[in-house]
């Protein structure tokens, strides 16, 4: 015996030691392991899928290649499928499957070639006609339809028959309001048209420094109250000047609060009352522009922004470099407005994060003070305010 001649080992042959057979079994599990991961991280082979994977995975059908096998195979499949061949149906079909002559192997690559062709043509008409799908229904789901809009109003925009009353009384007022209303915008449009504001007792326009370069802000704070009223050729030759003279590519200081209550807010009600497409894409760019000013660590907006750069600060009067609470907290209708027009949810993202920033810190008296910290979220002044923070200019 080999054994007998190891040194070591018993007579039996079998009686290793303990430390021999560790590394015995050692050796073993090594040798199996390194086998088997050579069999898995190898490059794909038909040897390896034929051993791994079924043979439905690996054995394409195949009719009339002549085998006896392939032609029981075929009789097993209306079993599989819930149909049952009639007596005698399957020894029929079996000899006439076994007779028939084998298919040449040109004749097979031909025919799979043909199918192959066959495919190639027809998926990039499926593929083209499956994007088409796709496309316009992104377009119905991805745009705002304003028609669909005005339909779920439950009154129109101008209220019934025009919003006109049978009270006489109501009427005078209103003809009185409109009188008003037309003798202030015919003097601005005398002496600061296409300016932001008219200084009544110079008679000049003024551009201002709120609104970071950009024209017109009474044009466009207008728009919706000459619709309204029934002044339709003031309002025409406002949407004119929109339509050929607003630029918003400006790069100035603006006013986050300013910006968004006359031009936000004017474009949207302009389009919501008139489903005027480019006062939609105004808005929405507009919109875009003011983003950046809430890129602070609290979320919550910075008072100034300036509309080519996009950096932001706070206002040099506010307490510490806060932000005003009367401000950033008036940005919501407008903003939410502007998600529903451009199917983008940031802008109701970044409004939203306001009201739970707000809501997790602490309320003083149950009160809300002036002034916000947009860098740590605190109130940086206990002092509250029940009228608006307003900076009066004198002429």
């Amino acid at each position: 015996m080999v054994f007998r001649k190891l040194p070591g080992v018993s007579a039996s042959g079998m009686g290793l030691r303990l430390s021999q057979k560790f590394v015995f079994l050692l050796f073993l599990s090594g040798l199996v392991t390194l086998c088997f991961g050579a069999l898995f991280f190898l490059p794909d082979s038909v040897r390896l899928k034929r051993i791994f994977l079924s043979k439905t995975e690996t054995q394409p059908v195949t009719v009339g290649s002549g085998s006896e096998n392939d032609a029981r195979e075929h009789l097993k499949r209306p079993k599989e499928q819930g149909m049952t061949p009639a007596k005698g149906e399957s020894s029929t079909k079996l000899k006439s499957l076994i007779r028939k002559p084998s298919v040449s192997h040109e004749a097979t690559e031909e025919r799979l070639a043909g199918g192959k062709a066959q495919e190639d043509l027809t998926l990039p008409r499926l593929i083209t006609e499956s994007a088409s799908v796709k496309a316009s229904s992104s377009d119905n789901l991805d745009t705002f339809s304003y028609n669909k809009f005005k339909g779920c109003l439950l009154k129109p925009p101008l209220g019934r028959d025009g919003g006109q009353t049978s009270d006489p009384t109501t009427n005078e007022r209103r003809e009185k309001v409109k009188e008003m209303m037309k003798f202030s915008w015919d003097n601005y449009k005398r002496y600061a048209w296409g300016k932001n504001e008219l200084r009544p007792l110079t008679k000049n326009g003024h551009i201002g420094n709120m609104f970071g370069g950009l024209r017109g802000a009474s044009i466009i704070d207008s728009l919706d109250t000459l619709y309204i009223m029934g002044l339709m050729e003031e309002y025409n030759d406002a949407k004119e000047w929109v339509q050929t003279s607003l630029d918003l590519n400006s790069n100035g200081e603006a006013s986050l609060f300013e910006v968004n209550i006359r031009y936000v807010g004017g474009l949207l009600s302009a389009y919501y009352l008139t489903g005027e497409e480019f006062y939609k894409k105004k808005v929405v760019e507009l919109g875009e522009k003011l983003l950046p000013a809430f890129n602070t660590p609290t979320g919550i907006p910075r008072g100034v922004i300036n509309l080519g750069s996009g950096t932001s600060w706070s206002w040099g009067w506010a307490s510490a470099g806060s932000s005003i609470l009367a401000e950033f907290g008036t940005l919501h209708l407008e903003f939410v407005h502007l998600s529903e027009l451009s199917r983008n949810p940031i802008y109701t993202e970044k409004v939203m994060n306001i009201r739970k920033v707000l809501n997790k810190i602490e309320k003083p008296h149950g009160l809300y003070p002036n002034f916000l910290s947009p860098v740590s979220g605190n109130w940086v002044q206990r002092k509250f305010c029940v009228s608006f923070i307003w900076r009066l200019q004198s002429d």
